[in-house]
């Protein structure tokens, strides 16, 4: 009998402190404050990003629009030195 009445309280404290255990934590989803300031921050980097990308493309078409703008006007230039050596 004396070992039943140390065994219950041992079972007891086990048992409450596997039910700890199993407590239900926080997700990533819902983390704390720095977890959410993390998140949104790479969010933030992200649409940075994407909005550097599309702004890299645009500089890209104007200089090849440019570039090729000075192709034309070289080409017009050179076909003017030539009709001028003719003469």
């Amino acid at each position: 009998m004396k070992s039943r009445i140390v065994a219950l309280p041992l079972m007891i404290a086990v048992l409450a402190a596997a039910l700890a255990g199993c407590e239900k934590r926080q997700s990533a989803e819902d983390g704390g404050p720095a977890e959410r300031a993390g998140k949104q921050l790479d969010q933030a980097a992200s649409r940075a990003g994407e909005e550097l990308n599309k702004f890299a493309g645009k500089v890209g078409q104007g200089m090849e629009q440019a570039g090729k703008t000075l192709q034309d006007e070289a080409n017009q230039a050179r076909k003017g030195d030539e009709a001028q050596n003719k003469q």
